[in-house]
């Protein structure tokens, strides 16, 4: 079973996978004095570690945990049962989750209820690791509180991608509700289509299911949270658009289907360029954010991850649910730009000293 040991390892649930192994390098570098455990299904897949890096076996599906003493677990993979959740609310340890969509975010907030710890649950599986929810919160602070936030996210085809990184496919054949509590509405996936610029491309995009639409409302009393999305190449956004008018998703649901779903686009490339946008309406302005990681999608959510980690092992961090949006980062932008992402902030407030 896990136990609790503020000086020992974090254990990285997925750590040798796509993500993991960035989020591996990043802690390596910025906090080389944290050893770590990496587990999965297939510790032989790891490789060649280095001193102060553990691998053991354990699969997330089986009631099976290992036998460690950590001071912190981060879900890299799919936790599906909830037994990593769930193991460390039992032994009172810091928790980062990443890899939760709606409905399964919406499920651990009822599992925390029903088992309350002693420790922080970070659900941090908004956009990029909770990445996009925690820039949305930190610019709102910026324009006097957040009215609305509008996401767009260039998908890059040709990036290393990893099994999990397409699960937003398994919900587009499912409406899903958004916006503020009693104003819900329900919406199709790859609706409301946009060309909006992201950097130096303008990129079609469409609606898809993602936390930070139920999350943000709630925690920052949005009006509304809207995420579109659209890829790199053209070519693939239309096909997508023209299966949907076809109510190809309606049909192929299921898990039958699901390895067809995911081939659509789950063909890794060798690398590619993460790139999204922030649009923050505010009540003393709006500014517009484009984040830009040359390193890639899993680089861009490993950032996203050790910051909420860093949040979790927070002497000051609270027990219980917490949400990146709500996390205090005065430094952010800097603290992004010193982990390798670009952020470029343009502002249209009453306030015209502020700056980016």
């Amino acid at each position: 079973m896990l136990t609790f040991d503020p000086h020992g390892p974090v254990l990285l649930a997925g750590g040798y996978g796509v993500v993991g192994r960035e989020l591996t390098a990043l802690l390596r570098r910025h906090h080389g004095q944290w050893p770590l455990v990496l587990t999965g299904r297939h510790p032989e897949r790891a490789g060649a570690t280095e001193p102060g890096v553990t691998v053991l076996r354990w699969d997330l599906d089986s009631a099976v945990v290992p036998d460690v003493a950590v001071r912190a677990v981060v879900t890299v993979a799919n936790d599906n049962t909830d037994t990593a959740m769930r193991a460390c609310l039992a032994a009172a340890i810091p928790y980062v989750d990443v890899t939760r969509w709606t409905a399964r975010l919406q499920r651990a907030l009822a599992v925390v209820a029903a088992q309350p710890g002693g420790a922080c649950v970070m659900l941090s599986s908004g956009w990029m690791g909770g990445l996009v929810p925690r820039l949305a919160g930190h610019l709102g602070g910026l324009v006097g509180g957040a009215v609305d936030v509008d996401v767009a996210v260039r998908y890059d085809t040709a990036d290393r991608s990893g099994a999990d990184s397409v699960d937003f496919m398994d919900r587009l054949g499912l409406d899903f509700e958004a916006g503020a509590t009693g104003a819900e509405r329900t919406v199709t996936p790859l609706t409301d289509v946009r060309r909006v610029a992201i950097g130096a491309d303008l990129v079609k995009v469409a609606r898809i299911d993602t936390p930070e639409q139920f999350t943000l409302p709630l925690t920052l009393g949005l009006r509304q949270a809207v995420t579109r999305l659209g890829f790199s190449d053209g070519s693939a956004t239309a096909g997508l658009l023209a299966l949907r008018r076809l109510g190809f998703f309606r049909i192929a649901t299921g898990e039958r289907l699901r390895g067809l779903r995911r081939a659509l686009l789950h063909r890794p490339g060798s690398g590619g360029e993460a790139r999204l946008r922030v649009d923050v309406a505010g009540r003393e302005g709006a500014v517009a954010a484009t984040v830009r990681d040359p390193a890639g999608q899993a680089h861009l959510t490993a950032v996203g991850a050790l910051l909420s980690l860093r949040d979790a092992l927070n002497p000051d961090a609270s027990a219980g649910v917490a949400f990146p949006e709500l996390a205090a980062t005065p430094d952010l932008l800097a603290d992004l730009r010193m982990l390798g992402v670009d952020v470029d902030a343009e502002f249209a407030t009453h306030n015209t000293e502020r700056a980016a």
